[in-house]
């Protein structure tokens, strides 16, 4: 199964939308994860009108609305895996450790809030941030992240965006 993973789009604001290769890449995934900072519901309907169901979590910036359609933190089941979805994953100290703690039985968890892409692992579980497609920081590019998941195992790959 392949999921396409976004964070922090922060839709609508000005004339910012999602870039092309983004749309292409989340209409042509199984599943979309949305760990949060949608903004609006208008914002989130659109998403979801792209085809692939999509799972998501509120972030900071979400409006009343957003954070009663999403929760602030789930697990998603996936060919038999479970990825833990949170939008602030803390401090970077200590956050595998700390996301292990969260999500006991989860393989991995997605996280954004910081708009700096990230992958760590410790043996097979992982935590990983797709970066923002929208709004980038102090990233050197907007990004999003894929991963794949079947025969038990799930990996991760981010995806430069410009």
């Amino acid at each position: 199964m392949r999921l396409a993973i976004i964070s922090d789009t922060h839709l609508p604001k000005g004339r910012r939308e999602l870039p092309d290769r983004c749309i292409e890449l989340l209409r042509s995934s199984d599943l979309i994860l949305h760990t949060g900072d949608v903004r609006t519901t208008a914002s989130l309907d659109e998403l979801q009108a792209l085809g692939p169901p999509v799972a998501g979590v509120h972030g900071n910036v979400d409006s009343a609305e957003v954070r009663e359609q999403l929760p602030a933190e789930r697990v998603v089941a996936v060919d038999g895996l479970e990825i833990g979805m949170v939008h602030d994953a803390g401090p970077a100290r200590g956050r595998l450790a700390r996301m292990r703690r969260r999500f006991p039985a989860a393989a991995a968890v997605v996280f954004g809030h910081s708009h700096i892409p990230l992958r760590e692992a410790d043996g097979e579980f992982q935590i990983f941030n797709p970066g923002s497609p929208t709004e980038r920081r102090r990233s050197p590019a907007h990004t999003m992240g894929l991963a794949q998941v079947g025969d038990g195992r799930i990996s991760f790959e981010l995806v430069t965006l410009d």
